[in-house]
């Protein structure tokens, strides 16, 4: 059952201005037009301000206005949701994201592309009152694009290789030395706390400027070339569970599910704050082996946090 508004209003045709306003101020609310003046949409608090306030307005310039309040119309509350459906825009979005993703445009105005239509997005799912498959599709793509840019700004990203990944014992992984690319972000970090708490305690990092400065004896991870990087759906966090049989720890599977989620998109709810805890030691924190240092005890308590959640 649903709730109706419904705003009705006249202006003089000669008041051209504040027709226009008006009319834009509904459109961009989401409004359904049943007819010249008449504009429809579901009964919310922060609607019903709106609109009573778009209603003052008219009365204030000589027009006439009412708002409504209509209960549910039973099956017909159907065919007014139809009047809702955004499936014709996020179809227009989703065709300029796939533009995007084949644009050769400088990385920087791609990026400024990406916001632009981010914004599209987060517009067009606020006024989508009714959603469906097609805005989980749309999100799924913009998703999907974003990644696509944000390689293009980052070098070195790994590209993701098809191959079976071979179970290797731990026992020959031992003090070693490990390289990746520096300024640490997600996988990286998590893959460095996980070869030094489960796979190598005595591990020694070094921090790479290009792919190419690896030494021979060093155990590369997370970049094209590298011993351990994305294979397949999996990031390198997860190729490294599964190198070192690790994929059985329920702790260990949820971490990697937010590293997951935050380097090449997903929906793991914990993600968000995480990301938002070490964008905060990044703020602070410029040295890799610091970084490596605090963000392991934050992913320290995650998986105590985690193991006592499962029962482990």
């Amino acid at each position: 059952m649903i709730n109706w508004l419904l705003l009705v209003l006249s202006l003089a045709s000669d008041n051209a201005t504040a027709r226009t306003r008006i009319w834009r101020t509904l459109k961009a609310l989401g409004g359904a037009p049943l007819r010249d003046g008449a504009w429809l949409l579901p009964a919310r608090d922060d609607l019903a301000a709106t609109l009573r306030h778009q209603a003052a307005e008219a009365r204030a310039l000589g027009g006439s206005a009412w708002l409504l309040e209509l209960g549910s119309q039973g099956r017909g509350d159907a065919e007014l949701a139809a009047l809702f459906d955004r499936s014709g825009d996020y179809a227009a979005l989703d065709a300029a994201l796939d533009q995007l993703a084949v644009s050769t445009a400088d990385a920087v105005e791609q990026l400024k592309t990406l916001r632009g239509l981010r914004r599209q997005f987060e517009h067009l799912s606020a006024i989508d009152y009714f959603p469906g498959a097609t805005r989980q599709a749309s999100a799924d793509c913009l998703e999907r694009v974003a990644r696509t840019v944000r390689a293009r700004l980052q070098a070195g990203e790994p590209r993701a290789r098809d191959a079976v990944i071979e179970r290797l014992d731990p026992a020959a992984y031992r003090r070693r030395l490990w390289a990746t690319r520096r300024d640490l972000w997600v996988d990286r970090l998590a893959s460095a706390w996980l070869i030094r708490r489960h796979i190598d305690p005595e591990a020694r990092f070094l921090w790479l400027a290009q792919p190419a400065d690896c030494p021979p004896e060093a155990l590369g991870f997370d970049f094209d070339g590298a011993d351990f990087s994305h294979v397949g759906e999996r990031v390198s966090f997860e190729t490294l569970l599964a190198s070192f049989g690790l994929e059985g720890d329920a702790a260990l599977a949820r971490i990697a599910a937010i590293v997951h989620s935050l380097d090449v998109g997903g929906a793991a709810p914990e993600a968000a704050g995480f990301e938002a805890l070490l964008k905060g030691l990044k703020a602070r924190i410029d040295d890799d082996d610091q970084l490596l240092e605090e963000g392991g005890r934050l992913l320290d308590d995650l998986y105590l946090a985690f193991k006592d959640t499962n029962g482990a």
